[in-house]
């Protein structure tokens, strides 16, 4: 029998910080290079060509520019059932952190004691990524599941966008070890699921009901002025000039289930740092223009990197940087939703707009 939410084995915490890997092909602005694909190596164990810890290789920045907001859990108000839309809320990555999740719920009022929606009219957007790397990302699935069906039948809403992690499940779901085009030899999706945190108590328990939903997710959606989005790219923007251009040319693509044009998609996906450096302010402009909003919220890339705090590979500061609250940035066009749960950090839940 397949198991449920929260009744498989035990899994253990996987060692994000040194093995969170990230394709070298993501910091590049201009073409993809062809010898940057990720899921190069044969197995786990090795060093592929393409993939690098992120703790050594991956630059970041500590920008005076930029604000991480800190929210008071004191003066945080359960949302009130009212006429209308009710408060709009946003979850970072999840990463499988079902426990964590649950408890910044809870924080936020919009779960009660026993885990049931109790937000009444509030709008929930979860941003993506919700397994690899964590102990339960089935069981994050199921939660945001039922969570979406308890919300609507109260006038209030619970939904969510695709990740770049959904993506690589899928692809390692449906093709396994076949090869796909990745410009630089042989690769599979597999092997890219299993290289970022492929979970196998996630494979063994995925369901065709969660493999439908994760498919049918949309990339991206404008509310309230908040253009909400997963990566923090502009790869977007390849996709169609409109929100539903975009999201039905990426369901088009799941659909056709073709093997090479799923890996171009995750790999487009997997890009970050668009919005950070010199320019980033004009790349946000890019998206905003185009799809509608005055800012862009995104997760995908932990506000550790992109503040320049990231942990020590010799674990003495094993409690993990510190991050209290989403990152403004972008000369306050950009919001970082990723608090680095995978690395010992926070998983945000955040109401929207900021005081900030």
């Amino acid at each position: 029998m397949t198991q449920g939410a929260g009744q498989g084995p035990e899994a253990v915490r996987t060692e994000t910080l040194r093995d969170f890997r990230v394709p070298a092909y993501i910091h590049e602005t201009g073409p993809y290079p062809p010898s940057a694909a990720p899921g190069e190596a044969a197995g786990v164990g090795e060093e592929p060509e393409g993939y690098t810890p992120t703790r050594r290789d991956l630059p970041v920045i500590n920008r005076g520019d930029t604000v991480q907001v800190v929210m008071d859990p004191a003066a945080v108000a359960a949302p009130q059932p009212a006429d209308g839309p009710g408060p709009l809320y946003v979850v970072g990555d999840v990463h499988g952190y079902l426990d964590q999740l649950v408890a910044a719920l809870q924080e936020q009022g919009l779960l009660d004691a026993a885990g049931n929606w109790s937000a009444g009219t509030a709008r929930l957007w979860f941003l993506g990524d919700f397994t690899d790397r964590g102990p339960d990302g089935i069981g994050v699935i199921d939660l945001v599941m039922r969570l979406s069906a308890e919300a609507a039948a109260v006038g209030g809403y619970c939904k969510a966008l695709m990740g770049n992690h959904e993506l690589l499940l899928l692809g390692a779901k449906r093709f396994g070890d076949t090869p796909v085009n990745s410009g630089a030899g042989t690769a599979t999706f597999q092997a890219a699921w299993l290289l970022n945190g492929g979970q196998k108590t996630d494979m063994d328990r995925l369901q065709d009901h969660h493999l439908q939903w994760m498919a049918r997710l949309d990339a991206m959606e404008q509310v309230d002025g908040h253009l909400l989005v997963h990566s923090d790219t502009t790869a977007y923007l390849d996709y169609g000039d409109s929100i539903e251009a975009v999201n039905d040319t990426i369901r088009e693509t799941l659909t056709r289930n073709d093997a090479d044009e799923c890996w171009d998609l995750f790999r487009k996906f997997t890009r970050r740092f668009a919005f950070r450096d010199e320019g980033g302010a004009e790349a946000a402009l890019s998206l905003l223009d185009t799809y509608g909003g005055t800012r862009v919220v995104h997760g995908h890339s932990p506000i550790p990197y992109l503040l320049g705090e990231v942990g020590s590979e010799d674990g003495e500061d094993a409690a993990g940087p510190v991050v209290e609250g989403p990152h403004l940035y972008a000369d306050g066009l950009a919001i970082a939703m990723d608090g680095g749960v995978t690395m010992a950090g926070k998983l945000l839940v955040q109401q929207l707009p900021l005081d900030s």
